[in-house]
């Protein structure tokens, strides 16, 4: 018969660890919380402390209690630590990124286009220009946000017969009176 692990079984939905009011301490982010709950575990291995103790005192099942013994027992404490995300690297290297950034700050219009405005095309032209690196609009948008940490911005627009001054006035005299009704 299959049991459910986790916080779930008991029906306890997930939180980070609170932090004490006041305090400078930092909840624990999920894989932190997670990674500490092994390392916890590793010291009750070595106290000799049963699986199902070592379960109840971590909050998680015994079957992930026995998982990471046998993980502990072939590799040791190392075993169970945290390891780096794996993954395609990033086509682009910090500093081609700082390249990158260093030529969006110049604006659209000195790197030749008609007005000074950035579109994720744009974008790529300028960073196979710089770097070599043909990016995707996709890649070019994870670039921009998640690595350089630019936001999307739309420029206004405004009819060019707008007249700020009536706008002003109708505000000051009519919607009061359009408000306040018959």
């Amino acid at each position: 018969m299959w049991w459910p692990c986790g916080w779930e079984a008991l029906g306890v939905a997930y939180q980070a660890s609170r932090s004490v009011a006041g305090s400078s301490l930092s909840p624990l982010s999920r894989p932190q919380l997670a990674e500490a709950r092994r390392v916890r575990a590793v010291e009750l291995f070595g106290d000799g402390v049963s699986n199902a103790e070592i379960a109840r005192a971590v909050g998680v099942c015994a079957e992930s209690v026995r998982r990471w013994r046998r993980v502990w027992e072939q590799g040791g404490a190392s075993a169970l630590r945290r390891r780096a995300a794996t993954g395609r690297p990033p086509k682009l290297d910090d500093a081609q990124v700082e390249a990158v950034r260093a030529a969006l700050e110049q604006g659209a219009q000195a790197h030749d286009f008609e007005a000074d405005l950035w579109t994720l095309e744009r974008v790529g032209v300028v960073v196979t220009r710089t770097t070599g690196v043909v990016l995707s609009r996709a890649s070019v948008w994870r670039l921009l946000t998640g690595r350089l940490g630019w936001t999307l911005q739309r420029p206004e627009r405004r009819a060019v017969e707008r007249d700020e001054s009536e706008i002003a006035r109708w505000i000051a005299h009519e919607w009061p009176r359009i408000k306040k009704g018959p």
